[in-house]
C-alpha cells in the first residue's frame, strides 16, 4: 500500500515541479524582455517579475522538487532490487541532469535580480525547452522500462529538438516583423500628424 501512496505523490510532485520550472523561465524571457521598455515601465516590470520568480522558486518549484525526490527515495525503498535496473541508472542520471537545471535557474534568477544577467528572450526561450527534452525521456523510461525502442526514441527526441529549435526561430522572426510592422505605423502616424 505505501508503494501507491508514494507513487502518487511522486506524480503530483513531478507535475508541480515541471510547472514551476516551465513558468519560471517563461518568466526570466519577460523580465530580460523588459529592458527594451522606456522607463519608468522597465524598472517597474523587472521589480514585479523579481518578487514573482522568487515566488514561485521558492513556494511551488523547490518544493515541488523535494517532494518528488522524497517520493522517489520513498518509492525504491519499497522496491530496492530495483536498484539493479539499466533503465533506472538512466533515468536517475537525466533526473540528475534536471536537478542541475533547477539549481541553475535559481543562479539565473538571483543574476536577474542584480542585474547581472544579460541573456536574451531567445536564449531564454531556448533553454526553457531543456525540460521538455527530459520529461519526454524520463517518462518514456518510466513507462517502458527496460522495453524502450531505443531506435524509435532517439528519432522522436531529434524530431521534438528539431521541432523545438524551429519553432522558437519562426516565433522570433514572426516577433520582429510586427515590430517592424509597429513601427511603420508609427511613422505614418507621425508622417500623417505632421502634414496636417
Amino acid at each position: 500500500m505505501a508503494y501507491f501512496w508514494f507513487k502518487a505523490f511522486h506524480l503530483i510532485g513531478v507535475v508541480v515541479w515541471f510547472a514551476g520550472l516551465f513558468y519560471l523561465v517563461r518568466l526570466f524571457v519577460y523580465h530580460a524582455e523588459a529592458s527594451e521598455r522606456d522607463e519608468p515601465a522597465q524598472t517597474i516590470l523587472k521589480a514585479q517579475y523579481k518578487i514573482m520568480e522568487k515566488r514561485l522558486y521558492h513556494i511551488i518549484t523547490m518544493p515541488g522538487m523535494a517532494v518528488t525526490v522524497a517520493m522517489a527515495i520513498g518509492l525504491i525503498s519499497t522496491e530496492p532490487e530495483i536498484l539493479k535496473s539499466g533503465w533506472l541508472h538512466i533515468k536517475l542520471a537525466l533526473v540528475t541532469a534536471l536537478l542541475a537545471y533547477h539549481f541553475y535557474c535559481g543562479h539565473i534568477m538571483k543574476r536577474l535580480a542584480s542585474g547581472e544577467c544579460n541573456w536574451t528572450g531567445q536564449q531564454f526561450r531556448a533553454l526553457n525547452e531543456a525540460p521538455t527534452v527530459l520529461l519526454v525521456v524520463i517518462v518514456l523510461l518510466a513507462v517502458f522500462k527496460g522495453s524502450l525502442p531505443l531506435d524509435l526514441t532517439t528519432w522522436l527526441i531529434f524530431g521534438l529538438v528539431v521541432s523545438m529549435v524551429a519553432a522558437i526561430q519562426l516565433y522570433a522572426k514572426k516577433r520582429r516583423q510586427d515590430k517592424e510592422k509597429m513601427l511603420e505605423q508609427i511613422e505614418q502616424k507621425t508622417s500623417a500628424s505632421s502634414a496636417s
